[in-house]
């Protein structure tokens, strides 16, 4: 049980070809992720917003800041990607920031906001990119590889429906409305 709690969707893979409908679905992810979580978290109270999803995992609180934090990092590195020749970004150690004092306990109020702004500048961004566009890197220091822009999309729309399925089947488990 604690495996599906923790990969409820399984585990990233990446794919083995990258295909124009799969841009449009990334496109998509970022486009209404925004509105999903929104509709998952907004009738929570401070105590199950400062429930684990798992066994010594994140608070579902810590979970909405983390996408925040997570996806305005890919965002940036996108832009990179798309300005200079690819450049090495500057990873984040999301399990320190996830204890921060923001992530732990403030409103969730703040992070929805950058969600909505982030996914919404991120999806026009997405949608005006041109084929060989999608090609272009980053250098992923933590990695040791270069990632084309269509390769982070993947793992990043991955990433948004893989947070979102922890809140939703805590919510089941819980028996949350």
């Amino acid at each position: 049980m604690e495996q599906i709690n923790q990969y409820p969707i399984g585990k990233y893979k990446e794919p083995e070809e990258i295909t124009k409908e799969m841009y449009a679905s990334y496109i998509d992810v970022i486009a209404l992720f925004p509105g999903n979580i929104k509709l998952e978290i907004m009738t929570l109270n401070d105590e199950q917003l400062d429930t684990s999803y798992r066994k010594e995992g994140w608070t579902v609180r810590q979970l909405v800041h983390h996408v925040a934090d997570s996806n305005i990092n890919c965002f940036a590195r996108i832009k990179f990607a798309l300005t200079e020749d690819n450049p090495t970004i500057k990873p984040f150690v999301e399990e320190k920031w996830a204890e921060l004092s923001d992530a732990k306990h403030i409103s969730i109020l703040p992070s929805l906001s950058i969600l909505e702004g982030i996914h919404e500048r991120w999806a026009i961004l997405l949608k005006g990119l041109e084929k060989q566009d999608w090609n272009r890197t980053f250098f992923h220091p933590d990695l040791n590889k270069s990632q084309t822009i269509a390769e982070a999309m993947a793992k990043y729309s991955w990433h948004c429906n893989h947070h979102l399925a922890q809140i939703k089947n805590l919510k089941k488990q819980m028996q949350w409305k």
